[in-house]
């Protein structure tokens, strides 16, 4: 059996299973990666919100992804959960000499509208990190946030990608769950200007827990896997729109997605 491609994931844990390191670890094991994790934050969770977070220290943090690349051949990483300017900007001082892509997703607000990203460490997300990531994936009100910018509908796309790209990522994935209209939208845009845009039918669901978390996991382990990011974000998309379509019960709230679908298909 050949080795699978290790990759990290540097967030937050979700006690009820459904987003941050949880999710992660699913979508990379069942996707064929080795899943590694960098712990940022506990929170107290269920599935109708989030009922408090305890921040780890960022030296101790920053220890954990030291020891990490210090003994494993991590082959791209994720961010998730970060919290805070202090744990930005230590986080980025490690990975600034990383040799692998990193995908950015970045997380600001719950599902139930908690926030999973102090104001004040927006600017530092930007300054220190956004720099780094071979792709970042905002939502549209994540998106609105970094570039301080309304977006009415898709018109106004292009105008916010080129505020993106400002802040310094290498590509950038507009994911479109909240744009209105049956048919959704993810738009991948490249530094050369070229714009690939990913279209399917909008699925009707309370099991959205995590999706943002998933979509980026996805994305890092088919990086990780030699796959080009184009290739590696077509996969990832599908990946999660299956997930969403075979997703169970679970919780009183907004449930997750199932993660374990490729394998209950084939048996």
């Amino acid at each position: 059996m050949s080795t699978p491609a290790c990759i990290l994931t540097i967030a937050g844990s979700d006690s009820s299973g459904g987003a941050g390191i949880q999710a992660d670890l699913k979508t990379i094991t069942v996707l064929g990666g080795y899943g590694a994790s960098v712990l940022t934050a506990i929170t107290a969770q269920n599935t109708q919100g989030v009922h408090g977070i305890a921040a780890l220290e960022e030296d101790f943090v920053a220890r954990q992804l030291t020891v990490v690349l210090e003994d494993l051949p991590v082959a791209a990483a994720k961010t998730g959960m970060l919290f805070s300017a202090p744990l930005i900007r230590t986080l980025a001082r490690v990975l600034r000499s990383a040799d692998f892509p990193l995908v950015v997703d970045p997380v600001c607000v719950s599902k139930s509208g908690h926030n999973l990203l102090l104001p004040e460490a927006v600017e530092t997300l930007k300054s220190d990190l956004l720099p780094l990531a071979q792709v970042l994936t905002p939502n549209k009100p994540e998106a609105e946030l970094l570039t301080q910018t309304a977006i009415a509908g898709p018109e106004d796309v292009p105008i916010v990608l080129d505020k993106l790209f400002s802040l310094g990522p290498k590509a950038v994935l507009l994911k479109g769950g909240h744009f209105s209209g049956e048919m959704l939208t993810d738009w991948l845009a490249f530094r050369n200007g070229r714009v690939r845009a990913f279209t399917h039918p909008r699925l009707v669901s309370t099991h959205t827990h995590g999706t943002g978390c998933t979509l980026s996991a996805a994305i890092a382990t088919g990086l990780g896997q030699g796959l080009p990011l184009e290739e590696a974000t077509d996969r990832a998309i599908t990946y999660l729109h299956e997930a969403i379509a075979a997703a169970f019960p679970m919780g009183r709230g907004v449930g997750p997605v199932n993660h374990l679908h490729p394998w209950q298909k084939h048996g």
